[in-house]
């Protein structure tokens, strides 16, 4: 079966049941939201980051809670573009979780930004299991912005880390999104209501996740060399579009990976024809990618 019927697939069941199954607790929170508006409560940016989708819909989800702006940080990071932003007195960061914590060039883009105005933060984590001691980084990074830690919510969505894992079949796929909602929603509710996200006590394995293991990681795992385009490429250029590190350039008509890569795993992912492999270690993986 081919992957992108398969998240087509996906992508009409899980809208289907937000419209049905959800609609009644979107009516009921965005009305909440309204009310808090209505006395100047609840204003937040929203700014997200992903790499086969699951962020982005988290993120999507939030703004529809919370009737808030969604702003893209691939496109920013992309464009390099760390100038001032208007973002008003609360900003949200909606992330994937690499090697449990937030992707190191989300976190250099935060660092490098000026938010004008801002005052409070949020972290909603997207994962495949769990997110370690990212909270602890997440506060640490607002300490340094000289921002008020309003905490860090994660998110179980489908696995998509095909480089190194097995992505889930696409009925296990939606259940897991369907499973995910509660917490989404739970997280746009504290988020427009202004109050702190529920958070669980870091143990001393997330601790070790996050401090020792994240670098150890990127040092030895984070690297473009096993990209590679197989004879089925059709020269689309979608690849090098999608990459938010500008690491993929055409040659010939065929992608070129260069040395910059963050592991978003959107080019392997979202290549229409599924031209792009990982070395051995995708070959025969379905493709996971969400656009909801």
């Amino acid at each position: 079966m081919c992957s992108h019927t398969v998240c087509q697939s996906t992508v009409i069941d899980i809208f289907v049941q937000i419209l049905e199954g959800s609609r009644k607790n979107f009516m009921g929170f965005r009305a909440k939201y309204d009310m808090m508006n209505k006395t100047g409560k609840g204003e937040a940016m929203i700014f997200y980051f992903t790499g086969t989708g699951n962020s982005r819909y988290t993120a999507r989800r939030i703004a529809e809670i919370s009737g808030r702006e969604l702003i893209d940080i691939n496109e920013k990071i992309k464009r390099q573009d760390t100038g001032s932003i208007d973002a008003g007195a609360e900003v949200v960061f909606v992330v994937p979780t690499y090697a449990w914590r937030i992707p190191k060039v989300v976190e250099q883009w935060i660092r490098d930004t000026h938010f004008t105005g801002a005052a409070k933060a949020w972290f909603v984590m997207t994962c495949g299991d769990e997110i370690g001691n990212a909270a602890g980084y997440n506060r640490k990074l607002c300490e340094e912005k000289h921002w008020e830690y309003m905490g860090t919510a994660q998110i179980v969505m489908p696995e998509n880390y095909i480089a190194m894992f097995a992505v889930p079949k696409p009925s296990t796929a939606r259940k897991i999104i369907q499973n995910a909602q509660p917490r989404i929603e739970t997280a746009a509710e504290a988020i427009a209501a202004g109050r702190m996200l529920p958070e669980e006590k870091a143990t001393s394995i997330d601790r070790i996740k996050s401090r020792m293991i994240n670098p150890v990681f990127y040092s030895l795992f984070v690297k473009a060399d096993a990209f590679r385009a197989t004879d089925q490429c059709v020269g689309c250029g979608k690849c090098g579009e999608l990459c938010p590190l500008n690491n993929i350039k055409t040659e010939g008509g065929r992608p070129v990976w260069q040395n910059r890569c963050t592991h978003c795993m959107a080019c392997i992912c979202c290549c229409p024809v599924e031209a792009v492999e990982y070395g051995r270690k995708s070959v025969g993986k379905p493709r996971y990618y969400l656009d909801v």
